[in-house]
């Protein structure tokens, strides 16, 4: 207990990515392949699959308290390794030491992935569109749902780090399972080897008899940001309840070129100018230089009659 609460010296970030990854070059020289995660700003991910996994962390109160100092881990560059396989994740995470951390996740059921690919029949195209998460909103609602989805619950996650916190899910193992959500940005079908589902197995459920909704295959392909936060319980009832897979287009007002609703000066400042004449100079700009010679050749004429009385 003394090792755990003696009071350590402080070490930056840097510092320890640096001293981590001296521990990592070492590895490299026995022939270990390592493969980091790096974050580019403040994103963890971008895709559909990325997005959805770490949005099924945070909907969890098992996790809630441990999973900011995980973003904070992931996002600096802590997560030097990350390999995932079938059932089984393994990383590297550096903290004030090189920390090992296991994950295992328990394959989906062969019930509950029959289930899934009946749903999902006749409206996933091809597998490009199910990697990239271009699919219909029906979809991914099935997908996502909780409890008999593909992403995996508290219950079928087993958590196992090398530091010395006896929390289950330290700071370490957090920044684990958000660099996962990363790393699916790059490569979504190791979701699905996670899982230990074959993805193909959605594709040749296309000609079966029970779509998800009545949407013909090739249906539009809708789901921002907040979709995919959606679809993990902020406005589940709404998502879940749309019968309509398409999402509407938003179209820009029309706006009068001779008028508006702003008044007389804006209709002025939308009707086009007159194009100007480059061949001759305009009015204003002669006017000014005439007048000018008239002058000067009446003072001359004043002058001129001044000296013949003189």
């Amino acid at each position: 207990m003394s090792y755990y609460f003696a009071r350590r010296p402080y070490i930056s970030a840097a510092e320890k990515r640096r001293n981590a990854e001296r521990e990592v070059a070492k590895l490299k020289k026995r022939g270990q392949s390592i493969a980091p995660v790096r974050i580019e700003g403040r994103t963890i991910a971008e895709s559909f699959w990325g997005q959805a996994w770490c949005a099924n962390l945070e909907r969890y109160s098992d996790y809630k308290n441990r999973l900011p100092r995980g973003r904070s881990y992931v996002r600096n560059g802590s997560v030097v390794d990350l390999q995932i396989g079938k059932g089984d994740i393994t990383a590297m995470v550096a903290g004030s030491e090189l920390y090992k951390i296991k994950v295992s996740i328990a394959p989906v059921a062969k019930a509950r992935w029959k289930s899934i690919c009946r749903d999902c029949a006749g409206s996933i195209d091809s597998l490009v569109e199910l990697l990239q998460g271009r699919l219909a909103k029906g979809v991914m609602v099935r997908v996502c749902r909780e409890g008999d989805g593909l992403f995996p619950s508290p219950g079928e996650i087993n958590l196992a780090c090398s530091c010395p916190d006896w929390a289950e899910m330290c700071k370490h193992v957090s920044a684990v399972l958000y660099a996962i959500g990363a790393r699916l940005d790059e490569k979504p079908q190791l979701l699905f080897v996670l899982r230990g589902v074959d993805e193909n197995e959605l594709i040749a459920g296309a000609g079966q008899d029970l779509p998800l909704s009545g949407e013909t295959p090739g249906a539009a392909k809708v789901l921002s940001d907040t979709d995919v936060a959606a679809l993990f319980g902020l406005e589940m009832a709404d998502t879940a309840g749309s019968d309509s897979i398409n999402a509407p287009k938003r179209r820009r007002p029309k706006v009068s070129k001779t008028a508006s609703s702003d008044g007389p000066a804006a209709s002025k400042q939308l009707k086009r100018s007159k194009p100007v004449n480059r061949s001759k100079p305009p009015a204003e700009t002669t006017r000014p230089a005439g007048r000018k010679r008239r002058r000067q050749a009446a003072q001359r004429m004043t002058r001129v009659a001044e000296q013949a009385r003189a």
